[in-house]
């Protein structure tokens, strides 16, 4: 057994690479764990895996760490790029002013409750880090700590102060949000918050159903009029809007043995079977109800449509700010459905009173030929591909590095974007221009964005986790319940801050407002804990803008408190 052990022992050590997978592996295994309704997360448990691990004194090069921290920076800043430079225009300022003043709140009770404690740089970035959940920050202040004029062992020891800190404080961050937003800040400012989320969504919705169902929503039927039917000499069109603001579409029409497309102005004669696209509810209530006077019929010829499901960018900017319900009513519009839209990878409420902006993902269904006349009014089809472009990664990358490394001296220390914030600027301008210019600036599917993101990550924690090691469990002996108690207050003051102020002064939707305070701190399981506690998607509305703010600044935090400290 002992020379077995040895064996891998000297593999681990003679081949770092496979040590990384092994960590990484790890990590992603103890973030399945869950206690109660609380899951550990991929970033905590590569933390954990690394320290671990690490114990065994293997450690892993700077360079590559930075490497994975770049690629996720870069990331980050490519989905919010949409939404960050939304915040800074009149109908985002609202929610970014909320958003920068969670996050700069926390950034100042950080600063003093490490005064109080006698924390050092690398403890206090730790802090900002972990309780306000925003891994970024770990790289931005090591980067920072890096500057500093101290010899190399010094800087190893701040630096490896930090995934003590943000191991500990990550989990009351995360917990601790969710548990304010969700629980204490409705009762603190006394709102019934699933009422009032579904009396917003009753206003938004103007009559029609959300459509979050997991049957199939959206179909085509066909029906044989019949006769004595009351749709006999009416037009396709005058039935279409006959519906009560909901919507209905005929895509072809027999008659006398021929099958074409329908017209708006054909006149409905008896013994016509036409073929109507619509939601399932609307079909077998209108069409199919009592005195309808029309018989479902299984006309292959007829529901012989293409159809499609496509997600299509928003990148006009005739489309940018306007309201779902008003975009129904236009003629690109005719025969296609929302069956879904997400800002910034997160769902939105979808209803008519839903406003678009630039770089959003819509989920178009219906006759392809409609949607195809959808996406040249829209935007740009966002159809699947393997392809990234990898020209736009890796010179956006070095744009954004190019712009972060100039710094000016003062007393000694390194004052400028840095290199981290700079590749997250980088990433920033790259997704919004591609929000804009998706026909110039290059593609990364989804799924691709999610690699970047979560191996970029956790790889770079995995090597945080291993290099500290050794450090870890004395510096987790010496100010493990402090950190606790530091991390309470980094999190709890700022969400309380928010909740007054959105609350008091700003006069936003509580739901909403919740939402900002939970992207502003980064804190996707707390927008989730405040989805469930509202019984409602409305939230979200508040998310987008406020992550993309609270990405950067939280970022930014990591040089800041360094300095601060230092």
């Amino acid at each position: 057994m002992s020379a077995a052990y040895e064996w891998f022992l000297h593999v681990l050590q003679h081949h770092p690479e496979v040590t990384f997978f092994l960590v990484l592996g790890l990590g992603y295994l103890l973030g399945k764990l869950k206690v109660g309704s609380f899951t550990l997360g991929a970033v905590t448990g590569t933390l954990l895996a690394g320290v671990l691990v690490g114990q065994l004194g293997l450690k892993i090069s700077g360079e590559v760490k930075q490497c994975f921290f770049l690629l996720f920076l870069f990331s980050i800043g490519f989905r919010t790029g949409p939404q960050f430079f939304r915040g800074l225009r009149s109908d985002g300022l609202q929610q970014a002013l909320l958003a920068g003043i969670v996050a700069t709140t926390g950034l100042v009770v950080a600063f003093i409750v490490s005064k109080l404690f006698g924390y050092q740089a690398g403890t206090a970035a730790g802090v900002v880090a972990g309780s306000l959940t925003e891994s970024a920050t770990i790289g931005t202040a090591s980067d920072a700590i890096s500057r500093l004029a101290l010899s190399e062992a010094e800087r190893q020891a701040l630096t490896n102060q930090i995934p003590v800190a943000f191991a500990v404080t990550y989990l009351v961050g995360v917990v601790g949000a969710a548990w304010i937003l969700s629980q204490l800040a409705p009762k603190l400012i006394g709102v019934d918050l699933p009422a009032a989320c579904r009396e917003l969504e009753d206003k938004m919705r103007g009559g029609e159903s959300d459509g979050q169902s997991g049957r199939r929503e959206f179909e085509l039927r066909a029906y044989l009029i019949e006769e004595g039917s009351p749709l006999v000499g009416a037009t396709l069109h005058e039935l279409e809007n006959a519906m009560e603001g909901q919507r209905l579409f005929f895509e072809r029409i027999r008659r006398d043995g021929r099958v074409m497309d329908a017209e708006p102005r054909t006149v409905l004669r008896a013994g016509d079977a036409v073929s109507a696209s619509g939601r399932r509810t609307l079909l077998v209530e209108r069409m199919e109800g009592p005195g309808s006077g029309v018989r479902e019929v299984d006309d292959r010829e007829l529901l012989d449509v293409v159809t499609e499901s496509l997600d299509v960018v928003i990148t006009s900017k005739a489309i940018d700010g306007r309201r779902l319900g008003d975009l129904a009513h236009e003629e690109a519009a005719r025969g296609v459905f929302v069956r879904r839209i997400t800002r910034s990878g997160t769902p939105l409420l979808n209803t008519p009173d839903t406003v678009l902006n630039r770089g959003d993902v819509v989920t178009l269904v219906g006759a392809s030929r409609n949607v195809e006349a959808a996406v040249a009014t829209l935007g740009a089809a966002d159809r699947a591909t393997n392809a990234t472009d990898m020209v736009l990664v890796s010179l956006g990358i070095v744009a954004g590095a190019l712009v972060g490394v100039p710094a000016l001296i003062v007393g000694g220390v390194e004052i400028g974007l840095s290199l981290s914030v700079g590749v997250l600027l980088g990433g920033l301008v790259c997704g919004w221009l591609r929000s804009v210019q998706p026909g110039v600036f290059g593609r990364i599917p989804g799924p691709t964005l999610w690699v970047f993101e979560s191996i970029g990550l956790t790889g770079f924690v995995a090597i945080v986790g291993l290099n500290a090691g050794p450090d870890f469990v004395k510096g987790l002996q010496t100010s493990g319940l402090s950190l606790l108690l530091a991390g309470a207050l980094t999190v709890g003051i700022p969400m309380l801050v928010g909740v007054f102020i959105g609350h008091k002064f700003m006069r936003m939707h509580p739901g909403v407002m919740l939402g900002v305070c939970a992207g502003a701190s980064t804190a996707t399981p707390a927008l989730a804990a405040v989805q469930e506690a509202a019984k409602s998607a409305v939230p979200t509305l508040g998310y987008g803008v406020a992550y993309a703010v609270g990405n950067v600044l939280l970022a930014l935090w990591g040089t800041v408190i360094v300095a601060l400290i230092a």
